[in-house]
């Protein structure tokens, strides 16, 4: 059963942006920061999960106890082999849904060899501006992908993602990038390889008006304190909060609020402190699956909006749903577009990606 809500017209819109007629431009409006990984994909059975220690519908970094699953998979299933990494989705996603070649950039470390070879040519070949750091002593980052009824896992083994430094974020030529740039996005998980690359470009964002938005992306980013401890440092910085339910849940765990409900735990996280000098406000906007997308702003919720709906036999994969959400998401509201809209847009990005096998997407876009 899928139920519509109505929005508000005056609510539709969460800040105030002129729409962007400069996209044809070689220069990237959205810039993109995370671990760049090559998806390694394949339909595992429950006892594979099992051995693994690994749970549906949830991401972890992979211990001394996965070092030999991604053989495994390699000897006994078909696999295949996608350019993913949770940001690197996302950016690949709105380039798409941008469709002017450049309109996205993205940052990140790869090693030197093939792995890397052909995630620059599948970003370059969607119109992605890649700008990876190159680690010549470690191999390219990669992420099992255990994907079962529809349902998936992810382990990723950072590699050279995990060597990302903000000494090469601060090169001349890279930080023209950011200063070109007037949105900027990174999942969570950027937070566990350099978090103090994320915070720069944070406070370049809030001192320069632009916009940075960010994803809670696991569960386990607020469990491990390290980790939280830089999640809550970047946000006063953060303009737009994404998420899932269960990510909202952990969230509200952490930091000790005794609340389950997910409207009532995106009210509570758009109304955490903004650092002096930051645009006013924090949109926040959590999905729930097949469930309505909630989204927040100023301690109340702008709206509730319905999923499209997929007939189960076109159900392929949903790795990649909530990364495709965001970058649909973001390549309307770079745009200046509303709320609706922007929802909209995610949702057809995600719509797109679980009817492939990995985080990819039909030749053209058709979202309107």
């Amino acid at each position: 059963c899928l139920l519509t809500f109505s929005v508000s017209r005056s609510l539709r819109t969460p800040f105030t942006f002129q729409p962007n007629t400069n996209l044809t431009l070689k220069m990237a409006v959205l810039l993109g920061m995370g671990n760049p990984l090559l998806d390694i994909s394949a339909v595992v059975p429950t006892e594979f999960l099992d051995k693994y220690d690994l749970k549906l519908n949830n991401a972890v970094l992979a211990e001394e106890k996965h070092a030999p699953m991604y053989d495994d998979m390699v000897k006994n299933f078909d696999v295949e082999y996608i350019a993913g990494g949770a940001t690197q989705n996302s950016i690949r996603v709105a380039q798409w849904m941008l469709g002017a070649p450049k309109s996205a950039a993205y940052m990140g470390c790869v090693g030197k060899d093939a792995f890397a070879d052909e995630m620059v040519k599948c970003c370059e070949a969607e119109g992605v501006h890649v700008n990876y750091m190159v680690d010549e002593a470690t191999p390219t980052g990669t992420c099992g992908v255990l994907v079962n009824g529809g349902e998936r896992s992810l382990c990723a083994a950072l590699n050279a993602a995990n060597n990302y430094k903000i000494a090469h974020l601060e090169q001349p030529e890279n930080w023209k990038l950011v200063e070109d740039a007037k949105f900027y996005y990174s999942a969570g998980f950027f937070l566990t390889v350099s978090p103090d690359s994320m915070l720069k470009v944070a406070k370049h964002a809030a001192a320069a008006g632009k916009t940075y938005t960010m994803n809670l992306s696991a569960p386990f980013l607020m469990e491990v304190p390290p980790f939280k401890s830089a999640m809550m440092e970047c946000m006063p910085y953060v303009d737009v909060l994404f998420g899932n339910e269960s990510e909202a849940a952990t969230f509200a765990k952490s930091e000790g609020w005794d609340i389950t409900d997910v409207k009532e735990i995106a009210c509570k996280a758009s109304t955490l402190p903004k650092a002096e000098g930051a645009k006013p406000g924090r949109l926040v906007v959590f999905t729930q699956g097949m469930d309505p997308t909630i989204v927040a702003k100023d301690g109340a919720v702008l709206g509730e909006f319905p999923v499209i709906p997929l007939a189960p036999e076109k159900l392929v994969d949903t790795n990649g749903a909530g990364d495709a959400f965001v970058g649909g998401f973001l390549s309307q509201f770079v745009q200046g577009a509303e709320l609706e809209k922007c929802v909209e847009a995610g949702n057809y990005g995600a719509n797109a990606i679980i009817q492939q096998s990995g985080c990819k997407f039909p030749p053209v876009c058709d979202f309107a």
